[in-house]
């Protein structure tokens, strides 16, 4: 579950409405009107989408009108190392020094 949605002026008794509308939504993200809860569908990529604009509205089902104005947001995906890593050449050699820092070359590596 990505989160919910949540509007002050819900009284709870069944008549509010959660729509979600923008990039991904349907295939995606979903959500489910009644609670407000947004559910991702699938792992999310950096490589194939780095971010998705999405709008909230909270609305009243016997109006129709909206309850308080549209929420806009962006989620932005972090990317992760997925990919294995690729040689050019092998084999490949190279020492590093324990508890070294992180971004530490290789000895003997060009930077």
């Amino acid at each position: 579950m990505f989160g919910p949605l949540h509007t002050d002026m819900d009284r709870g008794d069944g008549h509010t409405k959660y729509m979600l509308e923008g990039e991904g939504v349907g295939s995606v993200f979903v959500i489910d009107g009644n609670t407000g809860n947004i559910h991702v569908t699938k792992s999310l990529d950096r490589e194939e989408k780095d971010e998705y604009h999405l709008k909230a509205t909270a609305i009243d089902q016997e109006t129709g009108l909206a309850l308080e104005p549209s929420s806009e947001f962006i989620i932005r995906v972090q990317d992760i190392n997925d990919n294995p890593p690729v040689f050019p050449s092998e084999p490949y050699i190279a020492m590093v020094p324990e508890m070294a820092n992180i971004g530490t070359a290789p000895e003997g590596a060009e930077k």
